[in-house]
């Protein structure tokens, strides 16, 4: 309306702050990286479609980080394409459950992934959820809490039963169960 914009210290807002912030941290980390130090992102949405957060991805991508992202629906990002996105690996996890929960992690200069940032919400990242709606991410800030979405994320990344992984081509492989 005509009332004058609120500003949010912590929080991530769409349709006003939100794609910025999230471009902005993708930033960090690939200036983490170029610096050397440790870097990482660490991502579980529902739909990947958003141009520049493609982009950024890709930029950070080249600049030596590695991503991992736990996209359950479409994906608009291919992962393992050489000068592009060879940093990047996709999964997919379709289970019995709907899943809606979305994690952000990004490592911030350091080895402990505790001390890194995480940000839970409800946006995937697409352009309708930065623009034409209400979405709101809030960080996690409990070292206990954190503890629990990375332990989350990490069985995520390690499934090898539902997961569908993404490659270079466009189509997805079904991950199998090691022998034993």
């Amino acid at each position: 309306g005509y009332s004058r914009s609120p500003r949010f210290e912590k929080l991530l807002v769409a349709p006003l702050n939100m794609r910025a912030r999230f471009v902005d941290l993708i930033a960090r980390e690939a200036a983490n990286a170029r610096a050397g130090r440790p870097s990482r992102i660490l991502v579980k949405v529902n739909q990947l479609e958003d141009g520049p957060i493609c982009e950024a991805l890709c930029d950070a991508s080249n600049a030596g980080v590695p991503i991992d992202l736990i996209v359950r629906g479409f994906c608009c990002l291919r992962p393992g394409i050489p000068g592009l996105t060879e940093n990047v690996r996709v999964r997919s996890i379709i289970g019995r459950f709907l899943e809606h929960g979305r994690v952000f992690h990004f490592a911030n200069g350091s080895e402990d992934p505790l001390a890194g940032d995480f940000l839970l919400g409800s946006a995937d990242w697409m352009d309708r959820n930065f623009f034409r709606r209400v979405e709101v991410c809030f960080p996690v800030l409990s070292e206990n809490l954190k503890a629990r979405v990375i332990a989350d994320l990490d069985l995520c990344l390690s499934d090898n039963c539902q997961a569908w992984e993404l490659k270079a081509d466009g189509g997805y492989r079904l991950a199998t169960p090691a022998p034993g």
